[in-house]
């Protein structure tokens, strides 16, 4: 079975990460996909290491609702 981080590409660190904090999150995608994993947790096995997956559209939305 493949895992969300196998079908996740082009994982990268979010522009708006606060390093003085360690407030770090990555960013990957699938096709019409993102996913929000956590850089703190980078150790962890992938099998257990948790990723926020959206749809590319809800995504788009929380950023707004952000305000980027």
């Amino acid at each position: 079975m493949t895992t969300w981080h196998e079908r996740m590409t082009d994982w990268h660190k979010s522009t708006y990460t606060h390093w003085e904090e360690n407030a770090c999150v990555e960013v990957g995608s699938a096709p019409g996909l993102i996913g929000i994993r956590d850089t703190k947790q980078w150790a962890m096995p992938d099998e257990t290491r948790p990723i926020l997956v959206l749809p590319a559209e809800s995504f788009a939305a929380l950023l707004d609702h952000l305000g980027r």
